[in-house]
């Protein structure tokens, strides 16, 4: 029996999120994450993709290039138990895997050749900006989707209270990007809904000030209660 197994990369993902921090755990949470996949090599072929039109959704199978280099653990701290509990690694979607692979459901919108690029246009994206896919299989409704499964701690979609709020000056910055970034506004409450601060934060009063990355733009934003943050600029990131 063989020891390794060796893939190649049949795309790449072009997400609105540019690092690891606030991107939502699971796909599906933010509806307003659009971004394409690009299909690289022998496999920006038209031909592949033939057919898989017909479907709304999609899985993709992935690299977490992001934290591959960073080893794995046998027990790791799910966030979803507010990172005081171990699990066994494979009990988790940790992306600190023993093969860093991830799997991924995305709504499929169009697919485009533009010139010789094969582009799917997707949606509901957890992906970060660069991801390595390595297989794409359309979602089959009667067989992916398990009446009566158990889902263990993660059984429903975990609720959130958080209100948004927008500074002056963030208002006018989302009134100004918007034309680049149709969606950005809906982008920004949808993630910031999900609470990105480390687990053990949630639920605490947090006064820090917070920065993330989405397109081409630097957000920061402030909690001011257990159940309400503050967006408080919005601008270009500095290579930009």
């Amino acid at each position: 029996m063989t020891e390794s197994v060796n893939f190649n990369v049949i795309g790449t993902i072009d997400s609105p999120y540019k690092e690891k921090f606030a991107i939502p755990r699971q796909p599906g949470l933010v509806t307003a994450a659009q971004g394409q996949l690009r299909l690289t090599g022998s496999a920006n072929n038209i031909e592949l993709v033939r057919g898989l039109e017909q479907f709304s959704h999609i899985w993709l199978l992935f690299v977490f290039h992001g934290t591959q280099n960073q080893g794995w653990k046998p027990l790791v701290r799910p966030p979803r138990l507010g990172g005081n509990k171990k699990l066994g690694v494979l009990a988790t979607r940790s992306t600190f895997r023993p093969n860093p692979i991830g799997m991924s459901v995305v709504k499929l919108d169009l697919i485009e050749q533009r010139d010789s690029q094969v582009i799917l246009h997707i949606n509901e994206l957890d992906l970060l900006d660069g991801t390595p896919i390595v297989d794409i299989k359309p979602y089959v409704p009667y067989a992916d989707i398990i009446e009566n499964a158990q889902g263990g701690y993660a059984h429903q979609q975990p609720e959130s209270e958080i209100q948004i709020a927008f500074s002056t000056e963030a208002i006018a910055a989302v009134e100004y990007f918007t034309k680049q970034h149709p969606k950005l506004q809906q982008l920004i409450e949808q993630v910031l809904s999900q609470d990105p601060r480390p687990a053990y934060k949630h639920q605490k009063v947090d006064d820090k000030v917070y920065g993330m990355a989405l397109y081409d733009l630097n957000i920061t934003w402030q909690m001011v209660s257990l159940n309400c943050l503050v967006v408080k600029n919005i601008e270009p990131t500095a290579e930009n």
